[in-house]
């Protein structure tokens, strides 16, 4: 057995876990910074680096804790050194490296955007491969072929705005607080997905890049008029707000599932999955499971508590980074990209 124990802090969520052979957790423990950039509507650099310097310390000692596991039953330290927040990364990839150091431990870098696609494959066996996986989050919206853990082919990816993104600046539009992925969401339940037409930018026949811009610009002028950016909420009931909501989010959803049976075709798969915040979004899961459900593919999700940032995925993905001896030395930096 290969205990790893994963730190993840690419951007405003403070993660360790602790997970055996890639597949069983042990631990999984988020500190969520939600409630510190609630106020800003967004995520404060600053604010997220401070915060994980704070607490990072408390929390790998809990997911120690929980897991009932010393450092001298840690085989490695998994890390995430890319992409994301670089002051935010920073923190982290310092702690591994000195738990590293300390605890004579092998270190792995981990890909943030690669072990979310991965993720539907924890506690998972045999895993779900070979798939096309749809990783949407707030900063990516990307397709991967996945073969196995070791071998990962992009097919598409965002050309400007990530799907999370648009989620989150039309929350704005349409007065709703952050994070907006979930109000949105909230709000759509209540609506008439048909009330608005908004563009589904497909960026040709065989496109797999995804173009999400538009349709925020388009929800923005539906609401305030065209041209403007202020002014126009006011005129609208709850109703139409929800109708709105659910409007945006079908023309979003319709467009992931249409990308990802594109990349199914080409890739020739019979299994799909899916990875990353907007993962936990009902509706996307829903349509998709349906989608694949018509089309007799299979179809796997990956678990709530694994859709959002976090550790587990981290140290998944680095048990398999280990069996290949891919190891990083103690110089490793952080990069964004």
């Amino acid at each position: 057995m290969t205990t790893i124990l994963g730190i993840e802090t690419s951007c405003d969520e403070t993660a360790a876990a602790v997970v055996d052979d890639g597949r069983q957790v042990r631990s999984n423990v988020i500190a969520s910074q939600i409630e510190l950039h609630r106020k800003y509507g967004g995520v404060v650099p600053e604010i997220a680096s401070r915060a994980h310097i704070e607490r990072l310390d408390g929390v790998v000692r809990e997911a120690l804790d929980q897991a009932d596991c010393s450092s001298d039953q840690i085989d490695a330290i998994a890390v995430t050194n890319r992409p994301g927040l670089v002051g935010s990364l920073l923190i982290g990839v310092t702690a591994a490296k000195t738990l590293s150091w300390a605890w004579q431990k092998p270190l792995v870098a981990v890909d943030h955007v690669v072990a979310h696609a991965t993720s539907p494959a924890i506690e998972v066996h045999p895993p779900p491969w070979p798939a096309v996986a749809l990783l949407v989050s707030g900063g990516h919206t990307t397709l991967y072929l996945v073969r196995d853990f070791d071998s990962i082919e992009r097919m598409g990816s965002t050309t400007d705005d990530a799907a999370g993104e648009a989620f989150d600046k039309v929350a704005t539009i349409l007065g709703l607080s952050y994070p907006g992925g979930p109000e949105i969401e909230k709000l759509a339940r209540n609506g008439d997905p048909t009330r608005a037409n908004f563009p589904r930018t497909m960026l040709g026949k065989d496109s797999l890049d995804f173009s999400f811009s538009g349709i925020k610009t388009a929800v923005l002028y539906h609401v305030h008029g065209q041209g403007k950016t202020a002014g126009g909420l006011e005129r609208w009931s709850q109703q139409d707000l929800a109708d709105i909501a659910a409007s945006f989010q079908a023309a979003v959803v319709d467009v992931l599932v249409a990308k990802t049976m594109r990349a199914v075709q080409r890739a020739g798969v019979s299994t799909v999955v899916l990875g990353g915040g907007v993962a936990a979004n009902k509706a996307l899961r829903s349509a998709l499971e349906r989608e694949c459900h018509d089309r007799s593919l299979t179809f796997h999700a990956a678990a709530m508590q694994y859709c959002l940032d976090n550790a587990a995925m981290i140290a998944a993905q680095g048990y398999h980074i280990h069996q290949r001896g891919e190891f990083a030395a103690l110089d490793l930096s952080a990069t964004t990209q």
